[in-house]
């Protein structure tokens, strides 16, 4: 029997939700297979920008994960277009997620990944990725059950690190 999956918000982000995620990621578990370290909040700043023009030009973007029982940021979670062009899946659109260490293991990122790839159906994306750190086994589990499949691996030629490309037929 699956149990059933939590009720979750997601918005467009805001500029101050580049606070929140800085502030929820600042933690070397969750960022275990995002470079180790925590990152700076001008990045998050970029990178909540990057999502509200995606989302005005796309119809999709990385939302921000909001628990509708209390208000709390809890990540974020979408598509967008893969962000390199020097290597991986380049042109592909990604689906990804990533939440506090609080809120693991409950169903969250299996929740929040069906509902971007609604999205990116309805915006008439026809073929979704998602690259994964090849030993982060909880968002591989999220693939499986998202049913995509493992179909290349890529490695970054900056940290050397193995990256599996999963991919999914819309």
């Amino acid at each position: 029997m699956q149990k059933p999956l939590p009720p979750v918000e997601l918005r467009v982000p805001t500029e101050e939700d580049a606070w929140n995620w800085h502030r929820v990621f600042d933690d070397p578990e969750v960022m275990e297979f995002h470079g180790g370290a925590s990152a700076e909040l001008s990045e998050y700043e970029e990178l909540t920008a990057r999502q509200r023009r995606h989302h005005a030009e796309r119809g999709y973007c990385f939302y921000t994960i909001v628990d509708p029982a209390d208000g709390a940021v809890i990540g974020f979670a979408g598509a967008q277009p893969w962000p390199r062009t020097e290597w991986g899946p380049v042109g592909e659109i990604e689906i990804g997620w990533r939440l506090g260490r609080k809120y693991w293991g409950r169903g969250y990122a299996t929740t929040v990944a069906r509902r971007a790839l609604e999205d990116v159906r309805a915006a008439g994306v026809r073929h979704v990725v998602a690259m994964v750190h090849a030993e982060n086994a909880r968002s591989i589990a999220v693939t499986r059950r998202l049913g995509m499949r493992q179909a290349e691996t890529f490695i970054s030629p900056v940290s050397k690190v193995t990256g599996l490309c999963h991919r999914l037929d819309l």
